[in-house]
């Protein structure tokens, strides 16, 4: 029985290597890539590991006097869309998982219905309200649009939900208020979805192309993901292979770190350590 056992973990563990190696695989082909020279690219892409092997690619990038610029734009879009997002989303919550108020299951109803509505549906309205109030070209324009996450919602109801409301009850009894049980209370149970919920949103909004193409019409206000696309003209033909791999590197670097200092956040999240 110990030697099956034994078998089964090392095979569980050679499945997870094997996926492990076929996720990883084509980020080092991209990392790879962008060390390359791009005439050595035009010719063949099958040489990742022998030489030449060059900065360039990287150079081009930083050498770009906006490029710096883009990432910071990026970079208070994403926070700030990550920080009222959660204070949205853990409000309204709360609210659904632990309050009764009239037309509360047609109201969450409809937060599940935007699910299903896509995002190319509502963008000519969406351009339309944002232009008659002239905020295009706005941190408000690029960060507003996205604060409607039913999703956020959904995951933040569930996890209130989990949590044992004979801890809020007792609170309760002791004269609490219900925004003092939510802020002192629920609030820090809730740290590991939040921490999810966040990385998500992060994520969302650091890789987020179509809207802020839409609104974004000036370079100064451009994010770093319709910056670097406008540095691009004719693929391989101009700056080439070589420097579109690298751009996605430099693009993802910072949710790559990101992602690494919030890890045990997600994995706590997804056990549901909080609630227990």
């Amino acid at each position: 029985m110990h030697g099956r056992r034994t078998l089964g973990d090392h095979l569980v563990l050679a499945a997870v290597v094997l996926l492990a190696a076929i996720w990883v695989a084509p980020i080092a082909w991209i990392v790879g890539l962008s060390f390359k020279p791009n005439d050595e690219l035009m010719r063949s892409t099958g040489h990742l590991l022998s030489p030449p092997f060059t900065l360039k690619n990287y150079a081009d990038i930083l050498g770009a006097s906006s490029v710096f610029a883009w990432m910071l734009n990026s970079a208070v879009v994403a926070v700030g869309q990550t920080v009222l997002t959660l204070a949205v989303a853990s409000a309204a919550g709360y609210g659904f998982a632990r309050t009764s108020f009239p037309g509360k299951p047609v109201l969450f109803a409809l937060t599940l219905a935007a699910f299903a509505v896509p995002e190319q549906a509502i963008i000519v309205p969406l351009h339309t309200l944002f232009a008659e109030a002239d905020l295009h070209n706005t941190y408000a324009a690029l960060i507003l649009p996205r604060l409607a996450f039913p999703f956020g919602v959904l995951l933040m109801t569930q996890y209130f939900k989990a949590i044992p409301a004979e801890i809020e009850e007792a609170a309760l009894l002791d004269n609490a208020s219900r925004f003092k049980v939510f802020w002192r209370i629920a609030l820090p149970l809730s740290l590991p979805a939040q921490a999810t919920l966040g990385i998500y949103t992060f994520l969302h909004a650091w890789n987020d192309y179509f809207w802020p193409l839409v609104s974004a019409t000036k370079p100064e206000m451009y994010t770093l993901t319709v910056g670097l696309a406008s540095m691009q003209t004719n693929f391989a033909q101009t700056e080439g292979i070589g420097f579109l791999m690298a751009q996605a590197v430099f693009a993802g670097l910072p949710v790559l770190v990101l992602y690494l200092f919030f890890q045990r956040h997600i994995v706590t999240a997804v056990a549901g350590g909080a609630a227990k």
